[in-house]
């Protein structure tokens, strides 16, 4: 059962996540940049972007290099916790 909550969060997180972001696309585009765990470490993700941007060892590391993306173009950061469900999310807009 707490699979199925986990996995209905997490949709539910990242439908929340697209539909706040598509207001700040410009011309179908955004900057939000992602921090997600890659290959037993962590990575910066743009949003809508399949290749990652970076790739760190500590996840401390890949958000203070998301939100220096994300400040140059006033997006957010969305931290993603080991299990992929959003743990914050921070706006420089």
């Amino acid at each position: 059962m707490a699979t199925n909550k986990s996995w209905f969060q997490l949709i539910k997180e990242l439908i929340e996540a697209i539909l706040k972001g598509s207001h700040q696309q410009k011309h179908g585009r955004t900057w939000n940049q992602h921090v997600v765990p890659y290959e037993g470490d962590w990575a910066v993700r743009r949003e809508g972007n399949k290749r990652i941007t970076s790739k760190h060892r500590k996840q401390s590391t890949a958000i203070r290099k998301a939100k220096s993306i994300a400040k140059k173009h006033k997006a957010d950061v969305i931290i993603h916790r080991t299990d992929g469900t959003i743990r914050d999310r921070v706006s420089f807009d």
